[in-house]
């Protein structure tokens, strides 16, 4: 198991941190596509699978993921204008939303901000 040495994860838990990453990002475009273009639960319209996949790959190859918190908190966007300005319009709408739709999955996307703040204030 090799250590990050920035952050103290190891490979492991980076790759975890990021599928958790994509989960969330899937579930909110999910949220924000029942309630905007009526789709069904589990299914995607042709715009949002796009955007889904997009923030996947973006997910992906993120080189911050071992010490970043959120995209929305990186010093480098690597989201085109138009998929930055989607993925906002999808959190705006959906964040509120994921307490009722996805509570265990938003307890656990606190504690990944609150260890993240931890982090932080550690470093200064």
């Amino acid at each position: 198991m090799t250590q990050n040495s920035q952050s103290g994860l190891s490979a492991e838990k980076i790759e975890a941190k990021r599928e958790r990453e994509r989960e969330v990002v899937t579930q909110m475009i999910g949220v924000y596509c029942r309630g905007n273009h009526g789709t069904a639960r589990g299914e995607l319209c042709e715009d949002c699978a796009a955007l889904a996949d997009y923030a996947s790959a973006r997910i992906g190859r993120c080189p911050f993921m071992a010490t970043k918190t959120f995209c929305s908190q990186c010093k480098v966007h690597c989201y085109a204008p138009a998929q930055r300005q989607a993925i906002k319009d999808v959190m705006r709408y959906a964040g509120p939303r994921m307490l009722l739709h996805h509570p265990i999955m938003t307890v656990h996307h606190g504690l990944d901000t609150l260890a993240a703040k931890r982090r932080k204030s550690k470093e200064a």
